[in-house]
């Protein structure tokens, strides 16, 4: 989705924010059409997808009797849905950079722990003098690399990396789970800025994909210069009006965050009852086991209740885990997404209280001298419209990527609960038939034999048994 050349910018008139569609909308229209930015509650209630085509839906009362399977079925993104993110970024070029992020190792030195991972690149770019390049970096170098982009290209939205800092007693930053964690939100940063028509082209990008070393020192000098610029600056100015479609960006941007804000300490709430949950279940199942062990009337039903329990054990466990893996890291990730776009916002609100500022300060120097228009103003004005264009044309495609990105991740968190209540279902239901079995043998068990039968009949019969009958 790369392009060969860097593509040129839109043009400064003013979009209607109608035209930019919402993330969380599922309907699979162009994205130039897409509906309003307020958040919508609607969704694909009408259509279904069917070998990568959409057609009607059947009614409730058939779709109640379809297997899961269908329904699966039904789940499957469409074959062509890639290709809606691709029309955004390019329409004939080709993609031509690969990057990735994987293994991660450990290196401890005497001052200090860290992780590093390898950075793989293939690209047919001029730009880089070979095909294919490995190298290792550690979270400070894509730390570096965001900062550079931030400094060098002001106007365009930078895509956020995961978080440094742990609570120390409650994550290890060195575990498993973590180290694979933050492997996959540092592979979808580098490939988010990668797929970018102007990000790619940035010669930090290069160096940070080629070089053996990378020269921080000044980057990291760079960062702090730059913090105490903006606090200086965003201190000193005040719009007089911003355009209505970068208010309605900005109000959406706030409930937006909101909502996701919500979604994620609920969600955080429920792993961590499920963890209470399962550590609940494991003891139920132990329980059962070790009553199994002294009931011999009752040993096969108790042992089956042990391996439901624990089978349902074994299904939660893994619902908990993509939760925690897959689920929350995308929340957490759009939540810094939206702090990031503010930031870009709140640049271009400066660039314009800087032209308002001057240009007023211009005209009025005019109105006593009648003096020309100072270059400067046209130079403000220049920047404004820059930003303006960059902001409209990464909004549609952060729009595109929410699109994509939460599909996915719902069609996925129904997938995961369907296989968490299909693994229950089975378990109970294989307890059911051990039941019935186990009542079947109870009943053969009591009624007599035939031979019983007749031993009976001859005992009542013989003179014995008569004596004994009339005694």
């Amino acid at each position: 989705m790369s392009v060969g050349t860097p593509r040129g910018l839109a043009s400064s008139g003013q979009k209607p924010i109608t035209e930019i569609p919402h993330p969380l909308s599922a309907a699979e229209e162009s994205l130039s059409p897409g509906p309003d930015v307020s958040i919508s509650s609607g969704g694909d209630k009408d259509l279904e997808l069917t070998n990568g085509t959409l057609v009607e839906n059947s009614s409730p009362a058939s779709a109640s009797s379809t297997s899961t399977s269908a329904l699966l079925s039904r789940l499957q993104v469409e074959d062509n849905f890639e290709a809606d993110a691709a029309d955004l970024y390019a329409t004939t070029e080709t993609r031509d950079l690969f990057v990735t992020v994987d293994d991660p190792k450990k290196h401890v030195s005497t001052m200090e722990t860290y992780i590093t991972y390898r950075v793989s690149t293939k690209t047919t770019r001029i730009e880089f003098d070979l095909p294919e390049y490995s190298v290792r970096r550690r979270y400070q170098d894509f730390d570096w690399l965001r900062v550079k982009l931030e400094e060098t290209q002001p106007t365009n939205l930078i895509p956020p990396l995961p978080e440094k800092f742990v609570m120390k007693g409650v994550v290890d930053r060195f575990s498993e789970e973590f180290v694979e964690t933050r492997m996959k939100a540092l592979d979808k940063f580098l490939k988010r800025v990668a797929d970018h028509p102007v990000l790619s082209f940035n010669p930090h990008l290069n160096a940070f994909l080629t070089a053996k070393d990378l020269n921080k020192r000044q980057g990291l000098a760079l960062l702090t210069k730059m913090g105490e610029s903006v606090k200086h600056v965003a201190g000193g100015y005040k719009l007089r009006a911003r355009p209505p479609e970068f208010n309605a960006m900005g109000e959406y941007l706030d409930t937006f965050s909101q909502k996701l804000g919500t979604i994620d300490r609920i969600a955080q709430r429920i792993l961590r009852e499920q963890s209470e949950y399962l550590t609940e279940l494991r003891e139920y199942a132990s329980v059962y086991s070790s009553w199994a062990g002294s009931e011999e009337e009752l040993q096969r039903p108790l042992e089956g209740v042990a391996g439901c329990v624990t089978t349902c054990c074994g299904a939660l466990e893994d619902l908990s885990e993509n939760m925690s893996q897959d689920f929350l890291p995308v929340l957490r990730e759009y939540v810094l997404y939206t702090e990031t776009m503010k930031n870009v916002l709140r640049k271009r609100d400066q660039s314009q209280a800087e032209y308002e500022g001057r240009l007023e300060a211009a005209v009025l120097r005019k109105q006593e001298d009648r003096t020309p228009m100072p270059l400067e103003v046209e130079k403000c004005q220049d920047k404004m419209e820059c930003f303006n264009a960059d902001l409209k044309a990464d909004w549609e495609r952060w729009q595109c990527n929410k699109r994509q990105d939460f599909k996915q991740l719902l069609i996925g968190m129904a997938d995961k609960n369907i296989n968490y209540y299909e693994k229950c279902q089975t378990a109970w239901e294989s307890l059911v038939t051990v039941l019935q079995d186990k009542q079947t043998e109870d009943k053969t068990r009591k009624r007599p034999t035939r031979q019983q039968i007749s031993t009976a009949e001859l005992c009542s019969c013989s003179p014995v048994g008569q004596i004994e009958g009339g005694v």
